[in-house]
């Protein structure tokens, strides 16, 4: 039915709602929700994130490497292979980041790896369709929305909005019109505790250079001697 209602709408002429509510009522219940958000990502005009780590569409090959092995995950290649192949997500669409000061300073692999992840941070910073905010670590900051689990909105020309959610558990895929309102009131709650892009890239840079030279030279000389 999912397919032929392209060919549905054409011959009864709706304009595209059959195929709509079709899909309202198929991806309620589709297990494959991050197949289906990666084909939502490569469609979407606007993308906003807040995830408990540095986002997949941010990530350097190694801290996703790390991040997964230490995950447990036995084989982590073909996901760091997927990761890499959604990046270019941020070449088309603007993207908005929410991260948490804790996400920055959270050492994941090593001190060589968590230098180079938040100086490719602060690059694709830099771009004009990229906008990273950091939330402060601090009392008067206190406990926000979204420390439970991530979020991510999507939106599409052709396919209006949509919400990917995260847990332990897993992921989950809304469409609903009620709900996805929820999830934006969530992330305009959370970007409110959010500093300003300055000084949220004056942050991320402290957190970069807190893990020192010393840290660097440390990890090679200790990789050096595990070759002996």
């Amino acid at each position: 039915m999912q397919y032929a209602s392209p060919h549905l709408d054409k011959a009864w002429e709706t304009g595209g709602v059959f195929a709509l509510l079709v899909w309202y009522a198929s991806i309620g219940h589709d297990p494959q929700w991050l197949a289906q958000l990666s084909t939502f990502e490569q469609r979407a005009r606007i993308v906003r994130i807040f995830e408990p780590l540095i986002s997949g569409l941010l990530q350097t090959e190694e801290y996703a490497r790390a991040l997964l092995t230490g995950g447990g995950v036995p084989d982590p290649e073909p996901s760091v292979a997927e990761r890499m192949e959604r990046k270019d997500v941020i070449d088309r669409a603007f993207v908005m980041v929410l991260l948490s000061e804790a996400t920055l300073r959270w050492p994941v692999g090593s001190p060589r790896i968590m230098r180079e992840q938040l100086a490719h941070l602060l690059e694709v910073a830099e771009r004009p369709n990229v906008v990273v905010h950091v939330i402060p670590q601090t009392l008067q900051t206190g406990a926000y929305p979204g420390l439970d689990g991530g979020v991510k909105l999507v939106t599409g020309d052709d396919f209006g909005e949509v919400v990917y959610t995260e847990s332990l558990g897993g992921g989950r895929l809304i469409s609903s019109p009620v709900e996805v309102a929820e999830y934006g009131i969530l992330f305009a709650r959370i970007s409110a505790k959010a500093l300003p892009e300055h000084q949220s890239k004056d942050l991320i840079t402290k957190a970069m250079e807190a893990f020192s030279d010393d840290n660097v030279a440390q990890e090679h000389a200790q990789r050096n001697a595990s070759r002996k």
